[in-house]
């Protein structure tokens, strides 16, 4: 059940669903509930709540993120986890993505609001991506900021997927909203107790050593070589042409050292009590979760107060504090330390898979350090006044969160050059919220509810960074951060040499202000209006185009109070819609003023030191792109028309939603000015729309004493088309990505593949000329690729757009069956109509053109030394063929990645009613066991179909998902 005024349409005033509004506001008010706000049980709650898993359910899960445990619970929220590193950071979408997703940027700007007991969470802001050339991991400690949820400390989750719903939280939540609320203190003193402790398995894999890379290359050699030998290729690698060399041809046993079966455990503690007046909520808790490749892993030490104080009967108090320290061990690829080093040292011999050397590797990378430590802090003090059908409330809150990234590589590691860093950023929004209300009754059965509301936002992002090269010594590792003035060296430390030594700092910041009005109104109880007027003022919008006017208007029709009164098939019967608009904010500071200075260029190679004969100096934005003048807010119009259901005395219940969201006015760079020395022009003008529909059933198959059956079922389908490109362009081609009006913006721009040619006669022949790639002419063991125009050419014209990054249908569908005091979960998780390019096993087989470049593509990290993949299915082409036949741009390696995955079997059982009748004073004792991860079925011939990148890749970086077996007790007392 939501709080407050805060879901328009899912909020409104309706007497016939039994109000818990409190209105005796004598000393007897137990503060369980805030009575300041008005807490409602609406149509859209009252099925949202009977559909849904529960925090109870949720908290199973070993999770470690919040994403995590919304996976697969919500109709129409996807979550990409690309790895399944502890802590490493998943994206979430709900109802599809915002914009199409080209950058880190564009994945920042989609991702829904994650509101925690009011306080909309700050997370990291992508700016600081700036710092660095590849776009893996953002700098710092690069820490899943959603860790800081504990679910046994949550009491209700909501997913407000449409703007008659999420419209009170403003322009942040355009892109949908998950609201969280905690647990509250209670009159009573109770104490509880949650704990689980278990294992993540090492997954089963194939190895493989430089034997059989030979006999996999030596393919190739037979068929396109003029002697078949690879050992008089002169630049063959070293590593593989002795085959009497047991560094890389013997055993391959890496594997012991890279995977483990791991423990993990979470614990928590909470004690409440107090008065009718006055009362608390506090909580302690740790949660390790390892991973079980890489030496990976995460500590959460956490902590939570609520207090809650009435002094007089008019007058409350509430606060709340939720603190929690993240420690996070990352994975050592070799990919991310160079990205990281801005260095490439000799790629000519990759790791070997011999675990005696892969262990003198690691012991060279424990001379070293990699240390991430992230504190967040969310906060809240609430005054509210009630004179009688009168509420005001004032609200102060914070979110704050710092990331520390301490780094040091001995200089074994880089060829005697050693490596130091430190990273330290904060982010942090400072909120006050006002916001009255009225409840008046004009007539019997006629119901308003009035509310005004007002708030501002300061949101600060800021980091700090420095590196240096050539330490003295591997025993010195120095802070170079170090910012005391008193310290004649501070600025220069006596490690590192001055001139290898390179330092960073970056700020942005942006505030929101905000007015709204809502009106409820209510007839009968059975039609409802809801109108919600908002204006809203960001300091990221040009001062010409500074405030953006949201009205919102959502309305409900009781059919069954209408019509079927005294019918007993259908329990409940509602029509809703809804319609608005909603602007959307500037991620970015920039765009704010137009043309301006920045540092963008730089003599040292990063993105971020401009500077002219190592003078520093301000340039146009000329790598960001032209910023021009005149540019409007971005908005969504979103369109909602839903039905909920009731059958059998709510033994079956029913939600439906159609829906569209057009978004309009989007800021895309759009190649131009190249003559000016910009790489592109920021500039408004691109739409997309998603439409689809959300579907959750859940069902008492099975209601009896002894024994129940219920399982519920959720459903999205969503398709997405881009409406329009700015300057009315009709398609534009972005990196390796081509945009076009009237398609889909999430597939793929690819050539088709047709297979080989085996011959010079089966190589088309026009006018004399034979088929050409880019003008290079094809030949035997070049790729059959489809002349779609028929120019005798293949080029970027014959490429197709194809599948879909994105799912076109996601849910989840969930079983719980009950016996006695057991009882038994079973969750499976599915996407389907997804695709993804398995960039994996393209590297594999393009051989040739990764080795020995000192670049990254060429990197191998010991991973190189596990089979993956059906290498059957591909065809033997000439990998020294000048057209790049092993390329990611042709269907070849487009495979279907739809899959379904049992995701959770938990068994447990109550012993509650056992100790009662021992006279046993113990409110709750549940124990449980647990597997998760239990299976996937998918076609994808790749490592998961889960572990891709949000622009659809498998590089084959991603780490293994684990299965998890937990063993847990949930007390009461």
């Amino acid at each position: 059940m939501a709080k407050g005024n805060s879901e328009g349409i899912g909020n409104f005033k309706l007497s016939f669903f039994q109000d818990t509004v409190r209105k005796d506001t004598s000393a007897k008010d137990t503060l369980l509930n805030d009575s300041i706000v008005n807490i409602r049980k609406t149509l859209y709650n009252r099925f949202s709540d009977s559909v849904k898993t529960t925090p109870d359910q949720l908290s199973l899960f070993p999770a470690i993120s919040l994403q995590q445990y919304l996976k697969g619970q919500y109709a129409g929220l996807y979550v990409q986890e690309p790895s399944g590193e502890p802590g490493s950071v998943q994206n979430m979408f709900i109802r599809g993505a915002a914009m199409p997703l080209l950058s880190r940027r564009e994945v920042y700007q989609a991702q829904p609001l994650v509101i925690l007991d009011g306080i909309p969470l700050i997370t990291e802001h992508p700016f600081a991506f700036d710092l660095q050339q590849f776009d893996f991991n953002r700098p710092g400690p690069a820490t899943n900021v959603f860790a800081n949820i504990d679910m046994n400390n949550i009491a209700s989750v909501e997913v407000l997927a449409d703007l008659s719903a999420s419209a009170i939280y403003g322009p942040r939540a355009v892109n949908g909203a998950i609201v969280l609320t905690s647990k509250k203190p209670g009159s009573v003193r109770s104490i509880s107790f949650n704990s689980y402790i278990g294992m993540v398995q090492r997954p089963s894999v194939t190895t493989i050593n430089g034997k059989y890379e030979n006999a996999f290359r030596q393919r190739f050699y037979d068929l396109y070589t003029t002697n078949g030998r690879y050992s008089d290729d002169e630049n063959y690698p070293i590593y593989l042409s002795d085959s009497l060399n047991n560094v890389y041809s013997g055993r391959s046993d890496w594997t012991d050292l890279y995977y483990r079966n791991a423990l993990i455990h979470g614990i928590n503690f909470g004690i409440s009590g107090g008065t009718s007046r006055a009362n608390f909520r506090f909580t302690l808790g740790n949660t390790k979760n390892q991973g079980v490749a890489d030496d990976t892993g995460i500590d959460r030490y956490s902590a939570m107060f609520n207090i809650n104080m009435k002094p007089v009967p008019w007058l409350v108090f509430s606060a709340m504090v939720n603190a929690n320290r993240l420690e996070r061990d990352r994975n050592r690829y070799l990919r991310d330390r160079f990205a990281q080093v801005n260095y490439f040292p000799d790629l000519s011999a990759p790791l070997p898979p011999n675990k005696q050397y892969y262990a003198d590797y690691l012991n060279q990378y424990k001379k070293g350090f990699d240390d991430n430590k992230t504190n967040l802090i969310q906060g809240f003090a609430r005054i509210g006044v009630e004179f009688g059908k009168f509420k005001w409330s004032t609200t102060f809150g914070v979110d704050y969160n710092e990331g520390y990234r301490d780094v040091f590589y001995a200089r074994t590691l880089l060829q005697g050059n050693s490596y130091a860093s430190n990273f330290y950023g904060f982010n942090q929004r400072l909120m006050l919220d006002n916001k009255g209300s009225y409840d008046f009754t004009p007539t019997k059965n006629h119901q308003l509810h009035v509310e005004v509301g007002q708030s501002i936002q300061w949101d600060t992002y800021k980091y700090t960074n420095a590196y240096a090269y050539k330490g003295a010594n591997d025993y010195i590792k120095i802070n170079l951060l170090e910012s005391d003035p008193t310290n004649g060296n501070y600025l220069n430390p006596l490690a590192f040499p001055r001139e290898l030594t390179y330092r960073f700092l970056d700020k942005t910041g942006d505030n929101l202000l905000s007015f709204y009005g809502k009106a409820d109104y209510t007839i009968n109880d059975k039609y409802m209006i809801s109108a919600t007027l908002r204006t809203d003022g960001s300091s990221n919008a040009q001062p010409t185009k500074r405030w953006f006017v949201s009205p919102v208007v959502s309305a409900a029709w009781s059919m069954k109070k209408e019509f079927l009164q005294d019918n007993t098939t259908f329990s409940d019967l509602v029509l809703r819609a809804s319609v608005g608009r909603m602007g959307r904010l500037n991620a970015y500071d920039n765009y704010a003023q137009g043309p301006q200075y920045t540092a963008t260029t730089g003599y040292t190679g990063n993105l971020t030191v401009p500077g002219y004969n190592a003078i520093a100096v301000l340039t146009r934005p000329y790598s960001a792109g032209w910023i021009g003048y005149g540019i409007p807010w971005s908005y969504s119009d979103q369109i909602d028309i839903g039905i909920d259901a009731g059958f059998f005395a709510e033994r079956l219940r029913l939600s439906v939603d159609l829906y569209s969201k057009t978004e309009k006015d989007l800021i895309l760079g759009v190649p131009d000015y190249a003559e000016y020395g910009y790489k592109q022009s920021l500039e408004n003008g691109m739409s997309v729309n998603n439409r689809g529909i959300d579907v959750t059933i859940k069902a008492d198959i099975i209601k009896q004493n002894t024994f129940g059956w219920t399982s519920s079922l959720n459903v999205n389908h969503n398709s997405n088309k881009l409406k329009s490109l700015p300057r009315g362009l009709n398609e534009l081609v972005i990196g390796n990505r081509l945009l076009r009006v009237g398609q889909p913006f999430d597939q793929y721009w690819l050539l088709t593949n047709d297979g080989i040619y085996n011959s010079v006669s089966e190589i088309p022949v026009v006018d004399g000329q034979p088929l050409k790639y880019n003008g290079i002419a094809l030949q035997p063991g070049d790729p059959r690729w489809r002349d779609i125009n028929g120019d005798n050419n293949i080029d970027n014209n014959d490429k197709m757009l194809m599948g879909h990054s994105l799912p076109t249908i996601s849910g989840g569908f969930d079983n719980n069956l009950r016996y006695g005091s057991w009882n038994l979960n079973l969750n499976f998780y599915f996407n389907l109509g997804r695709k993804l390019i398995n960039q994996d096993m393209a590297n594999r087989f393009d051989f040739v053109n990764r080795e020995g470049n000192s670049n990254i593509s060429s990197v191998k990290e010991i991973t190189f030394w596990e089979k993956r993949g059906d290498y059957s299915k591909y065809p033997m082409y000439n990998p020294w063929s000048t057209v790049i036949p092993y390329r990611t741009d042709q269907d070849l390696f487009l495979e279907n990645a739809s899959f379904l995955k049992l995701r959770t079997v938990a068994l447990g059982y109550d012993l509650t009613k056992l100790l009662s009748r021992k006279n046993v004073k113990v409110s709750r004792l549940y124990v449980y066991g647990s597997v998760h991860n239990v299976f996937t079925l998918t076609p994808y011939t790749g490592q998961d179909p889960e572990l891709v990148s949000y622009d659809g890749f498998d590089p084959g970086y991603g780490l293994p998902i684990p299965r998890t077996y937990t063993l847990g007790v949930k007390m009461d007392l």
